[in-house]
């Protein structure tokens, strides 16, 4: 009797487990509580704007960007009076795209370039290097852009004594001449076999990394991509006729004809964002570099590897890993800082946009524009670098 007594005793002083004491109900309800939260948060503000903008007068919506914009910009697109606003915007997002990609391509390689020649033994060297990284480092991009823009290219000579940089491109303060291609109507055949190309020669690629993997004996599979790709597409390119030539810039008493003119204001905005970057790249490949152990190198080179394969073959493969990651952050910075075009009058999306808001007085849809196209292309650049990063990640066998 005293047992059945404690065993009572016992079940009744036990509390039942609860629904709120579940850990999986729990942190549903909290994250259905804040998405609620979040989403009446978005709503309140949304309804708020509305009704403030319908008091006051101010259509809202979407509509304007199909209205004539009434006004010219230079632009690589062609721009006219009588172009819709959202093609206006439209040309702005291609202008942003290309300073983006040319800014990217500059600063990976000076920051490549830079980041090894601050770890060279040659003193000279490694001082140019560190100078140039501490430099401009601590200066901000805005006045790196206007630099260009007001010390440099602003004090080249005119036209009429362009400075020659190469074979038909010439340098003055009106900008950059360069040849223009003009694409046949047979382009598109040539530009088929290219692609086929590269997809043969990944294909010889991956057979010769299964063969050395499998049997060790090494196989030069990139100059046989590199054979494949010229001779496929070369013949391609005689067979169809030339569909490719290029309109050369011609220097006339006065002015120069023909070819691409990229204006002072892009020249001076690529090329400031791709010196500027590249300090900080520089850092990153040196911190990248370093952070592979010495004893890989010791071991290279008592292989008898020379010091450009050592760095080629050994340490840049397994510095990539860590030098991935914070590129990716300077990629996605590169992108933001075009909106600094507005500064020396290019017209990116920003400016373009800012053109659009002033008639239009669409500003909460302007904005909301920018957002999401500067939002896409950081997402874009942040996909194409996590992918990449993941190929080249260390595979557990």
């Amino acid at each position: 009797m005293f047992r059945m007594a404690v065993a009572e005793a016992g079940r009744l002083s036990v509390p039942r487990d609860r629904w709120y004491n579940n850990p999986l109900v729990r942190s549903i309800a909290i994250q259905v509580l804040l998405v609620a939260l979040v989403l009446g948060t978005v709503y309140w503000f949304a309804n708020n704007t509305v009704t403030n903008l319908h008091d006051r007068g101010i259509a809202s919506g979407f509509g304007f960007l199909s209205q004539r914009a009434g006004f010219d910009m230079v632009t690589f697109l062609n721009v006219t009076a009588e172009s819709t606003y959202g093609y206006m915007l439209l040309a702005g997002l291609v202008d942003t795209i290309i300073v983006s990609i040319l800014s990217i391509i500059i600063a990976t390689i000076m920051g490549m370039i830079v980041g090894i020649a601050r770890l060279s033994s040659n003193w000279l060297i490694r001082t140019i290097a560190t100078v140039y990284v501490e430099l401009l480092r601590n200066i901000p991009p805005l006045l790196v852009i206007l630099f260009f823009y007001l010390a440099v290219l602003a004090t080249l000579p005119d036209v009429k004594n362009a400075i020659q940089v190469g074979p038909d491109i010439s340098l003055s303060n009106r900008g950059l001449f360069v040849p223009a291609p003009v694409f046949g109507p047979n382009f598109h055949i040539v530009l088929i076999a290219f692609i086929l190309s590269l997809i043969i020669a990944w294909a010889v690629r991956r057979w010769a990394h299964a063969r050395r993997m499998a049997t060790g004996q090494g196989f030069p599979s990139g100059w046989v991509s590199l054979g494949i790709i010229a001779v496929i597409t070369g013949i391609v390119y005689v067979a169809t006729g030339d569909p490719l030539t290029f309109d050369v810039p011609v220097k006339t008493r006065f002015n120069i004809n023909g070819g691409w003119d990229l204006s002072p204001e892009f020249t001076s905005l690529f090329v400031a964002l791709g010196v500027y970057t590249a300090s900080f790249i520089a850092e990153i490949v040196r911190s990248g570099i370093m952070a592979v152990s010495h004893g890989q190198t010791e071991a290279a080179r008592a292989l008898g590897l020379r010091g450009n394969l050592v760095l080629r073959l050994v340490v840049m493969p397994q510095a990539l890993r860590v030098i991935i990651p914070p590129l990716a952050s300077e990629y996605l910075n590169i992108t933001k800082n075009t909106s600094l075009a507005l500064a020396v009058g290019f017209a990116d999306l920003v400016a373009v946009g800012n053109n659009v808001l002033n008639p239009t007085g669409q500003s909460i849809e302007v904005v909301a524009i920018w957002m999401v196209f500067y939002l896409g292309l950081s997402i874009i650049i942040s996909v194409a670098m996590n992918w990449f990063n993941a190929r080249i990640a260390l595979t557990e066998r």
